[in-house]
């Protein structure tokens, strides 16, 4: 996932630039995964791609940092922020918290000399709790999402010494930094603004992709909170915004497309499910009745390279509409495995339904093939046919995929079924 980013900060704005009007195909230069070196960006601020962003502004009276580095990468963050300066760390600023923004702070405490504030929403605290009580959980969805065998999920946080409710300000070395609550992505997302450099970090809020308000194995997102930030920040009329992923946004008349087009999808995929929840469809109804406006899904920094319309649908009826999708069937299920094995008798045998299975996915009926793969193994999960014809249709769903969230469970799938 992702790429090297090599050269001076002229290839990484120029590659932003050709990015932006389509002359470099976004599909290869993944927004999340990005690695590089730290770059000025403009007059005493630097700008570091990594698997998540971290932005330094150096002020008279020391640093303040915008997300801190991942788990794995903490050191190169810290490492490549004291070549650039070594001003002490004052402030540290979470943009939300996830584990790739907020793992670098104790490697500046470890210098010595004054512990550097770190300041937060008030509901990262939640999340760092939530994240030790489901730590295995989360390992395993990450393994599977992207594809790290033996990924372990960390327990140990640097916790916010300071947290805030709608907004915050402070000033350093002269200079206000304005902080803003937004859900979005998450329940705690924080967006900075530095007026006086006009520069907007939005965190995850924007990411040169389709955005991230649909993960099917991670904690709900809300779309139509995240439209409202966007707009709000639309407003603003900054000059550069330095997202979480992906590449600066550089003039004004750009950052303002960015978030417009990206508040205006989120609207449309929300306008559209509620209209049709609202006429009592099932959920099968608005998945398939939904339709991502196809002028901004094919906009370079709106593609679905991360996650999906059609899985932002499926938030907005499990953060609306509750569990229950509209199939009494599904109100109290039988067990998959009874069910499959039923079907499979009507079929003929497991080894049918897979034969079936592989017939379709060669039509090109990827989605029909997935079922009848799946209820194959299922009625019969010694059945080396029916694996085989799991893994296979698996493999040809991920390479169908044009997003890391369902490329990774199609992945996952395939390789489960053939077992090493």
């Amino acid at each position: 996932m992702g790429g090297e980013i090599a050269g001076d900060g002229t290839d990484l704005l120029g590659l932003a630039d050709a990015l932006w009007e389509g002359r470099e195909p976004i599909e290869q230069h993944h927004p999340v995964g990005f690695t590089g070196t730290l770059i000025p960006v403009a007059e005493r601020t630097a700008f570091l791609p990594s698997f998540a962003n971290v932005t330094g502004f150096e002020t008279d009276d020391g640093l303040v940092l915008v997300d801190t580095g991942g788990i794995l990468i903490a050191q190169s963050v810290h490492d490549q922020i004291r070549a650039w300066s070594d001003a002490p760390l004052r402030v540290a600023i979470y943009s939300h918290g996830h584990v790739d923004h907020v793992f670098g702070v104790p490697f500046f405490e470890a210098e010595g000399g004054d512990t550097p504030r770190v300041i937060a929403h008030e509901n990262v605290p939640k999340r760092f709790d939530r994240y030790r009580l489901t730590a295995g959980y989360n390992a395993v969805i990450n393994q599977r999402q992207f594809q790290v065998d033996g990924l372990q999920w960390p327990t140990d946080y640097r916790y916010p010494d300071e947290t805030y409710s709608h907004t915050h300000s402070f000033e350093l070395g002269g200079e206000r930094f304005e902080l803003t609550h937004a859900k979005g992505e998450t329940d705690d997302h924080t967006w900075t603004w530095v007026p006086s450099r006009r520069i907007l970090c939005c965190g995850d809020l924007f990411i040169w992709a389709t955005p991230n308000a649909g993960n099917p194995q991670k904690a709900p997102r809300y779309p139509r909170d995240w439209a409202a930030a966007l707009r709000e920040m639309a407003r603003l009329d900054a000059e550069l915004m330095l997202p979480g992923h992906g590449l600066p946004v550089v003039g004004a008349d750009r950052v303002r497309a960015a978030l417009e087009d990206t508040a205006a999808l989120l609207e449309s995929i929300c306008d559209q499910t509620f209209e049709l929840m609202n006429r009592g469809a099932s959920l099968d109804e608005v998945i398939h009745g939904v339709v991502a406006p196809p002028e901004l899904v094919d906009k370079p920094y709106l593609k679905p390279a991360y996650d999906e319309p059609e899985f932002i649908v499926r938030n907005l009826w499990r953060l609306y509409g509750g569990w229950y999708d509209g199939n009494p069937a599904h109100l109290k299920p039988a067990p998959e495995a009874e069910l499959a094995a039923e079907l499979a008798g009507l079929a003929g045998g497991a080894e049918r339904l897979a034969a079936r299975a592989l017939e379709l996915a060669g039509d090109g009926s990827l989605r029909l093939a997935g079922h009848l793969a799946e209820l194959a193994m299922q009625a019969d999960p010694s059945s080396d046919v029916a694996r085989d014809a799991r893994g296979r249709v698996n493999e040809l769903r991920a390479e169908d995929a044009t997003s890391t969230m369902a490329r990774g469970i199609f992945r996952w799938a395939a390789a489960d079924a053939r077992p090493t």
